[in-house]
């Protein structure tokens, strides 16, 4: 070749990359950032689909050599089974260490006290802040997505947290050319989001081209449900059904996994992934929007809960 041609990927006879392996590439490269740049990072793990996905790109990152990170869950105690069978059954799966922030356990010594509505959503802050001090955890890796609500909208993908764990947009760092500041001082930490850039429907044409094995309830299954403020809720330990609340048995399926008193279901027939992209490409509202209680408090319910600690 003349030394004076350009380089291009047609003279180097490879393949561009499409959307999907360029979102896979820019997380890979994100785990591996931090693997090199932090002490103690640590996954946060739920065993929804977007914390799923998470862990297979950072098997994906460090192959053939294990995950070389914990992960660790924000118990609320208020959990469908299926998703706990999963996410132990992952645990194990992959040979990992996971630690549990339990806020039961914070209930039952008075560190936390249970609300009068029964969700715990807004009680994982402190269980998480606790847990990320007491490990010495510097990086913490989570799932979220500028496309969810508003107030991710405006995180980095490198977001610095104070010593109190709170979020400050006006800390925050300009990314230009995927170059990542992890500095960060004795105390503080850094909220790391390789999904950042991602939508909903990118996760789930993710999980179709990798094969990702995600809990059942993504899927639609018959379940008993009740309604209230406009949401198909499942019976448990959070209040409800209330005695004006009749419990039916629809077809339904959860778009995203949280708190059960205040993350909803769905109506819906797509029971396996082709049905499932088919209906999130139709949607004209996100998992969160359409299925979390917690976010509709007020209009900066995310952005309150995201400076006092939270994801």
């Amino acid at each position: 070749m003349d030394p004076t041609t350009p380089i291009t990927l047609a003279t180097l006879d490879a393949s561009p990359l499409d959307a999907l392996d360029r979102l896979e590439s820019e997380a890979v490269h994100i785990f591996r950032e931090v693997a090199g740049e932090f002490d103690r990072p640590v996954i946060l793990f739920s065993g929804g689909k977007d914390s799923t996905v998470l862990l297979h790109l950072a098997v994906k990152a460090f192959w053939p050599a294990p995950v070389p990170f914990p992960l660790l869950h924000v118990d609320t105690g208020h959990n469908l089974a299926e998703v706990i069978e999963f996410r132990d059954h992952t645990v194990e799966r992959y040979g990992l260490r996971l630690v549990v922030a339990s806020v039961q356990d914070f209930i039952d010594d008075g560190r936390l006290d249970e609300r009068p509505d029964g969700t715990r959503n807004p009680l994982q802050t402190v269980p998480l802040l606790d847990s990320i001090t007491s490990n010495k955890f510097d990086a913490v890796f989570g799932g979220g997505r500028r496309d969810e609500e508003r107030a991710r909208a405006k995180e980095r993908i490198f977001s610095l947290r104070n010593a109190f764990g709170q979020w400050d947009p006006r800390r925050q760092r300009p990314e230009l050319w995927n170059l990542y500041n992890g500095r960060h001082r004795a105390g503080e930490h850094v909220r790391v989001f390789p999904l950042s850039n991602w939508t909903e429907l990118d996760v789930w044409r993710y999980i179709q081209r990798e094969r990702i094995e995600l809990p059942s309830i993504y899927f639609a299954h018959r379940r008993e449900v009740f309604q209230r403020d406009g949401m198909w809720l499942t019976a448990g330990p959070w209040f409800g059904p209330r005695s004006d609340e009749p419990v039916q048995e629809l077809t339904i399926r959860y778009r995203t996994v949280g708190d059960g008193s205040c993350t909803g279901a769905v109506l819906s027939e797509a029971s396996d992934l082709d049905q499932v992209i088919a209906e999130v490409s139709a949607s004209r509202l996100t998992e969160r929007g359409a299925t979390r209680a917690d976010d509709r408090l007020s209009e900066a319910a995310m952005e309150d809960r995201k400076r006092e600690g939270y994801f």
